[in-house]
């Protein structure tokens, strides 16, 4: 009697642990499966509102117009990068490949290099390069604007550094990170441009953030 009364006891109690490891679970692998939100939020309506990319209106290598509106409802990953850089942009470029290569087959995801030297790097020096390293240009734009609207938009939207720098090994400081965007327009991650491992982790990032959507 006590001992099947014990039993009893002991499944109910074991069943209640079960269901909260699984809540445990559940709520742990929602929270593992949204990346974070990057800029400082605010509140509007009881709401709160991350900061999204400002609005913009440039060319790629081709002339095409790559605009702020264009790019809603695609991921896209950006870097800030100039043909002359004598330092980590071909790095970040060969980074910027191995991503065009692994999410050749993802129309929802491209990739946008903003150069921060308009006068060196034309519309046609840009279309050059980009077919002598075998960027694809339905997935991967090179984009020519106004100098100081890019690097603008660099700072104040990706939060990326870039500006003139006599001093600096080709004339300008920039920072080598990837910025992941989502559809939204929202940055979602920052990875070092240079690094196999950091790619790698853009890469599923970017599977990620495809699922949240």
């Amino acid at each position: 009697m006590y001992i099947w009364m014990f039993n009893i006891i002991l499944l109910r109690f074991m069943g209640r642990v079960i269901l909260f490891l699984v809540i445990v679970f559940n709520f742990t692998s929602c929270q593992e499966s949204r990346l974070p939100y990057l800029g400082n939020p605010t509140k509007q309506g009881g709401k709160t509102v991350y900061p999204t990319i400002d609005s913009f209106v440039m060319r790629d290598q081709d002339s095409t117009v790559i605009s702020s509106n264009g790019l809603k409802n695609k991921i896209h990953v950006a870097s800030f990068i100039f043909l002359s850089c004598p330092t980590i942009c071909p790095q970040m470029n060969a980074q910027m490949k191995h991503v065009q290569e692994k999410t050749q087959d993802m129309e929802d995801v491209i990739l946008l290099s903003y150069t921060i030297d308009p006068k060196r790097d034309t519309i046609p020096a840009l279309k050059a390069y980009a077919d002598k390293i075998g960027a694809k240009g339905n997935k991967w734009y090179f984009v020519y604007g106004n100098q100081e609207e890019v690097m603008r938009l660099a700072e104040k939207s990706y939060y990326a550094i870039a500006h003139p720098d006599s001093l600096a090994p080709g004339g300008f400081t920039h920072s080598g990170g990837l910025l992941l965007v989502d559809k939204d327009l929202h940055i979602r991650g920052v990875y070092d441009g240079t690094s196999d491992v950091e790619t790698k982790r853009l890469l599923k990032d970017i599977d990620i953030l495809r699922k949240e959507n």
